[in-house]
């Protein structure tokens, strides 16, 4: 009986320091920013903002005090103005270029958004308008957030951009499988992938060149050792059940 009770004991021993070197070898996996010290600052000096790529869908409205002479600038589609008329888009052809109406051909291929406000404006305002407002969206703003993360998709974005924390925020954040040090951002410039990798528990990632995300960016979060291995035991475990099914199957055949 004794000797029961110190087995019990040392069983109980056991599971809580091993429980305890679980944690804390995990904690260095799972936390973010593990090297910010206490009151630090880091001044975010990044003006990025995004620009102008092949493909992109874009969103042009100009105004002024002449609503007659803005018109011909502000097309709709199916051409006659109705309760319904939406503004025509115009989309980045492969030379880089939108084919504007008057204005004909304009290129906008790395280029800002105000870059294109400003372009557009002095266009405008060479003999066609006065004090010409122009506004500009891009409407494929888009990223992709994939694997371990709690709600991954393709998300829409409404401003003009967005971090990637902010993006992983909108997954519903990594899944406490995934893995934090290896998160890879997938970049297209104009038909060229580019491939990046962050460290989600180093407070250099905000210095890193994907920090911002640009449209079609596509995060990726790769699951752990503890995911794979878990997904490989679900998948013998089901085979070895299906196994055992075929031959108690058969053994009640047999022995009919």
């Amino acid at each position: 009986m004794i000797l029961s009770l110190s087995r019990k004991k040392i069983g109980i021993i056991y599971i809580l320091v091993a429980t305890f070197l679980v944690s804390c070898g995990s904690s260095e996996k799972v936390v973010y920013f593990q090297n910010a010290k206490d009151f630090e600052t880091i001044v975010d000096t990044d003006t990025f903002t995004p620009k102008f790529k092949i493909n992109d869908i874009v969103s042009i409205y100009v105004s002024t005090f002449n609503l007659d002479a803005v018109r011909p600038f502000n097309l709709l589609k199916g051409g006659a103005e109705t309760r319904n008329s939406e503004p025509v888009d115009y989309l980045v052809d492969i030379d880089g270029n939108i084919d504007y109406p008057v204005l004909g051909k304009i290129k906008l291929l790395g280029l800002t958004v105000e870059e294109a406000k400003n372009l557009i404006k002095e266009k405008l305002s060479e003999g066609y308008l006065k004090d010409p407002i122009v506004n500009i969206r891009i409407l494929n703003f888009r990223i992709s957030v994939l694997g371990q993360v709690n709600r991954p998709g393709r998300y829409d974005i409404s401003g003009e951009r967005i971090s990637l924390l902010e993006a992983i925020a909108m997954a519903g954040d990594l899944a406490i499988k995934g893995k934090r040090k290896n998160v890879l951002v997938i970049r297209d410039f104009n038909g060229t992938k580019t491939y990046t990798r962050i460290d989600l528990t180093n407070k250099e990632l905000f210095n890193s060149p994907v920090y911002y995300l640009t449209q079609n960016d596509i995060v990726y979060v790769e699951p752990n050792k503890s995911a794979i291995s878990t997904a490989f035991l679900d998948s013998r475990s089901s085979i070895a059940i299906s196994i055992a099914s075929i031959l108690i199957t058969s053994a009640i055949v047999l022995l009919r």
